[in-house]
């Protein structure tokens, strides 16, 4: 009965400790340079880059597919979706799995993000996180959920949601890959 209530305490306890100065957990990483941050609550796990099967006729951010536990996981190219290039593999090249809340389907979706390196996990209190610039940034604004200050220095937070979106992803495959079918079947005819 003793530990219920002092559980009970700790629960008050906690909340009022969150409305005066709210944080969450960010993994940070690297990629081309500069420092990102995802929020921890939608990251499943980190794996060493590797075994990647291509598949014909993606967006060139769809890096390919690997086989996670007898799951299909497609994984993204974040330089690439950022129209910046592709990540050059590396040593120190990781892939974080990324599950996806889809509102019409019972399963979350995973997904694979390429990354240069993977940092650490911070605290970042939301008092320390402003809104992204309107200008500026060398990916598109709506990416960015906002800029983070730690140490003297900005991290770039993403909007998991825009960047990972399922259906802007499935909607630019699917308007690529009838241009590749005309194409391909052009080059039969002649």
């Amino acid at each position: 009965m003793n530990a219920i209530s002092t559980a009970n305490n700790g629960a008050l306890t906690s909340s009022k400790d969150k409305s005066s100065s709210e944080s969450a957990q960010f993994l940070t990483f690297v990629l081309g340079g500069e420092v990102f941050a995802l929020g921890i609550l939608n990251i499943k796990e980190i794996i060493q880059y590797g075994d990647l099967t291509e598949v014909p006729m993606m967006p060139n951010f769809i890096r390919g597919v690997i086989n996670l536990r007898g799951r299909v996981v497609p994984v993204v190219d974040l330089t690439a979706r950022f129209n910046r290039g592709t990540t050059s593999i590396s040593r120190r090249t990781s892939i974080v799995i990324i599950e996806m809340e889809q509102s019409d389907q019972a399963d979350a979706q995973s997904i694979g993000i390429v990354v240069d390196a993977v940092n650490e996990v911070i605290e970042i209190a939301s008092a320390d996180i402003e809104p992204p610039p309107s200008f500026g940034a060398k990916i598109r604004p709506d990416f960015i959920s906002g800029m983070a200050k730690k140490d003297g220095r900005f991290i770039i937070v993403l909007n998991l949601d825009r960047v990972l979106s399922v259906d802007e992803m499935l909607a630019l495959g699917q308007s690529i890959a009838p241009a590749l079918t005309n194409s391909t079947e052009s080059e039969h005819e002649h």
